[in-house]
């Protein structure tokens, strides 16, 4: 049971079950949470109904997957004692308050939301006219105020999502007091540092692209991934001096690499001392330094994946005791309770 008094600012983040992550996943998010851990009070959910937004027609490994993205979270350092790890379906708060959020959302809020018109535009693979593409920040909204987040540890692109929550809980609170007090507090983004990292083909790394080294690849695979990265265009033949900053090899050193590394690169490539294959070398040396810990402690959970279930069963049960309380004052608030209160005596004499 994870440790600390109620009177902690809380963090709520999720990922959706994709299966093993990749450095990109680490990078992006998994490595701040591990950080968070000891500023915050935090939940860290499996977004397996988000995963259903565009990916409906296929459901099969969505379980499988929920639990490799868990077992990467536990290996990377995030701590059940301190975190509650929990499955977004399997409280089902959520979807009751998702559904009296949809009440009371204009739908042109929606329909302004960056990126569903952007992934309306790019994933063209996929029917995405249906409602819950449409409504995915709501559930998503749900999903923070649920937890009374006060914040939601995000990348720059995420941003106007954490603000359609904060327009969200403002609607709301105006609609509906609790002894004319609001309900929900406003979470705040916390901007997540965006570091660079490119991923084998020079591009962002992403599983769609095929060019991730997962957290789970064993040291050869990772030095033969880089072995065929690409490196800085203009470095033809290995007498010619290269730009480290201009090098996806470079931006993976400036991530990764002690600065007796980064000086050793920064010095070589730009006066052809060192080649390409070389340097490779050493940014792999720095990925395995990372990676073996990681992979060693995730090899606990491997051999025996019902241990991370079980971190699983127990973060809901958390999870849905903190849902419960919410759930009761957003009812009282809407005079939905499930308790009967009669009518005071002015008002039923109308």
């Amino acid at each position: 049971m994870p440790s600390g008094t109620h009177s902690q600012r809380r963090v709520l983040s999720g990922m959706r079950p994709t299966g093993k992550l990749h450095l990109g996943n680490f990078v992006g998010a998994l490595d701040n949470w591990v950080r968070l851990q000891d500023q915050y009070r935090c939940f860290f959910c499996v977004v397996d109904w988000h995963a259903l937004t565009t990916d409906y027609a296929d459901t099969g490994m969505i379980k499988h997957n929920s639990i490799e993205v868990v077992l990467d979270w536990l290996a990377a350092g995030i701590d059940p004692e301190r975190s509650t790890l929990f499955i977004q379906s399997h409280v089902p708060q959520h979807a009751e308050l998702h559904l009296l959020f949809s009440m009371i959302i204009p739908l042109g809020w929606l329909e302004r939301v960056p990126t569903y018109k952007e992934q309306r535009e790019n994933i063209t693979e996929k029917d995405l006219g249906t409602y819950g593409f449409l409504g995915y920040p709501v559930l998503q909204a749900a999903d923070i105020l649920m937890y009374q987040a006060d914040c939601v540890p995000v990348g720059e692109d995420q941003v106007p999502h954490v603000e359609l929550t904060r327009e969200i809980a403002r609607r709301f609170n105006l609609l509906y007091r609790l002894g004319g007090k609001p309900v929900f507090a406003e979470p705040q983004p916390l901007l997540t540092p965006a570091a660079k990292l490119p991923g084998t083909d020079g591009r962002k790394m992403s599983k769609s692209y095929g060019n991730t080294i997962l957290l789970t690849d064993p040291e050869p695979l990772i030095r033969q991934k880089l072995k065929t990265m690409v490196t800085d265009p203009a470095r033809v033949r290995r007498t010619d001096p290269g730009n480290p900053d201009l090098c996806p090899v470079g931006d993976l050193h400036k991530i990764f690499s002690s600065p007796a590394t980064m000086a050793k690169v920064n010095q070589g490539c730009r006066s052809a001392g060192i080649g390409c294959i070389e340097c490779k070398g050493w940014a792999a040396d720095a990925l395995v330094r990372i990676l073996n810990p990681m992979q060693e402690r995730r090899k606990k959970y491997e051999q025996n994946p019902r241990l991370a279930w079980d971190i699983l069963e127990e973060g809901s049960a958390q999870a849905q005791k903190s849902a419960a309380a919410t759930m009761e004052q957003v009812r009282e608030a809407m005079h939905m309770s499930q308790r009967y209160e009669p009518l005071p005596s002015s008002e039923a004499a109308k």
